[in-house]
């Protein structure tokens, strides 16, 4: 049976976690506020400029834009996977890992090349074999917009000297604080809206025309798109940073009663033999 000291010095230790965690919580809770606005200010553009590209892309013509061009599923692709620099935020990173792993494991024949954002992913596939073609940590704090700038910057420039035929981006989606879905999207070649059967014939006024409109527009719609994944994934670090945490402190609060339980039922058998040996030592002959 451990001695009260012992158990009251895990019982400190266990509150000082417990400070920690309650701490990191509240932090993880204000950054994601933050956080939130900004993405719900940028998804309804990212959205609204996808879609209108996508159809745009859909009755252009492939060779209109470098950035059209579908080169077919071909044997070079560009994984862009967005993942945390720090860890203690559950099994966000892990479940980025896992779904990597899978986008290898389905291209067994496909060149995967890897530009890392985050510390996190950068370090784990560094010690695979795997080709890593450019990485970027520390660009969290603060987040700008000249980083996706960057980013998207070399995937063009990639794509379009044919160093890859597609590229993709592998992020987390912030939907709720307790869900944070995975995704896997196609940044490049820009995909083209499927017309339906259905859907009347029409076509788009173009001015100026339609070469000089996807100039300025393609390479912009991609800085949106990287901007976007960024700041989805930064929201989905903090609200599972923030549930992990939270799920922490509750289990931290759980083990110091029980620690507390056991503590005083070991006080209580020690006072319990001393007694014993009082009485014991009292009606023993002199």
């Amino acid at each position: 049976m451990p001695a009260l000291i012992d158990i009251k010095r895990r019982i400190r230790s266990v509150k000082s976690t417990q400070k920690v965690t309650r701490a990191m919580k509240m932090v993880s809770a204000a950054k994601l506020r933050r956080a939130q606005e900004a993405i719900l200010a940028a998804r309804p553009f990212a959205r609204e400029m996808m879609a209108v590209l996508n159809r745009m892309a859909s009755r252009a013509e492939p060779d209109s834009h470098p950035l059209l061009e579908d080169r077919g599923e071909g044997e070079k692709v560009l994984a862009v996977v967005i993942t945390a620099d720090k860890g203690l935020c559950g099994a966000f990173n892990a479940n980025i890992i896992r779904t990597v792993s899978r986008f290898l494991a389905e291209r067994p024949e496909v060149g995967v090349t890897f530009s890392f954002v985050g510390r996190k992913g950068r370090d784990f596939f560094r010690r695979r074999d795997v080709e890593i073609r450019s990485d970027h940590v520390g660009v969290y704090q603060p987040l700008r917009y000249s980083t996706a700038r960057e980013i998207a910057t070399d995937l063009i420039e990639a794509f379009t000297s044919g160093e890859v035929n597609r590229v993709f981006l592998i992020h987390n989606e912030f939907k709720s604080v307790i869900e944070q879905p995975l995704v896997v999207d196609r940044l490049l070649p820009i995909p083209r809206h499927e017309i339906q059967p259905e859907e009347p014939e029409r076509d788009y006024l173009y001015e100026p025309d339609p070469a000089v409109i996807f100039e300025k527009m393609l390479p912009r719609h991609v800085e949106i798109q990287v901007w976007r994944a960024l700041l989805e994934s930064v929201a989905a670090e903090h609200g599972a940073r923030m549930t992990a945490m939270d799920a922490a402190t509750n289990n931290a609060s759980d083990l110091i009663d029980r620690l507390t339980l056991h503590m005083n039922k070991v006080r209580q058998a020690a006072i319990t033999r001393e007694i014993i040996e009082v009485v014991s030592g009292a009606g023993s002959p002199s």
